[in-house]
This record gives structure tokens, sequence and C-alpha cells, in this order.
């Protein structure tokens, strides 16, 4: 199994900056991707951005603005958002997909962003 545990989420000013951070943990080296989603309430989980390999792709609404990467020595993604707007706020979850295909979920972190 793997483990996920985000942090960084916070209050921020629209135009503000936010780092979000992922540390995995037990069975990483199955790990073959790593990504970001949110969710708003009542909303869907959404796709934010994702790690594969040697590709980084981003949902059209950060891209521009959100920047995900990955340390490989530590098994932790970072998230880094730039010039967020009212709408980036809500719950983000990290994601890990293995190579059997079998994903995993963090607890989810909270941001804020005042208008």
């Amino acid at each position: 199994q793997v483990q996920l545990v985000e942090s960084g989420g916070g209050l921020v000013q629209a135009g503000g900056s936010l780092r979000l951070s992922c540390a995995a943990s037990g069975r990483t080296f199955s790990m073959y991707a790593m990504g970001w989603f949110r969710q708003a309430p009542g909303k869907e989980r959404e796709f934010v951005a994702r790690i594969s390999g040697d590709i980084t792709s981003y949902a059209d609404a950060v891209k521009g603005r959100f920047t995900m990467s990955r340390e490989n020595a530590k098994d932790t993604v970072t998230l880094q958002m730039n010039s967020l707007k009212p709408e980036d706020a809500t719950v983000y979850y990290c994601d890990a997909v293995v190579y059997s295909g079998q994903g995993y979920w963090g607890q989810g972190t909270q941001d804020a962003v005042s208008s």
C-alpha cells in the first residue's frame, strides 16, 4: 500500500500564492504517477495536475499558474500555486497510481482564497 499525506493549505488573498506538499510512504517504488485533484462542495473531484515519469500535465484552469514538481529522493510532490483566484479555494487531494492500476488518495488539504 501507499500512504499519502498532504500539507501546506491555508488562507491567502486573491493573487497570492500557496505551496502544497504531498509525502508518500509505504510501497512507493510501485508508484508510476502522482497527481493533484480538487473538490468543491457539491461538485465532482476534478483533475489539477499529474506527473508520470518525465511528463507533467495540467488542467486548463490552472495552466500557467500552477507548477507541479516531484522530489524522487523524498517521494514527495509539490504544487506551487500562484495568482490564486477565489475559485481555486477548495480541498486539494494528492493521488498516486501504482503499476497494478490501483490508486491511492491523501486525506486532503483545504485552501481558502479571499477576494
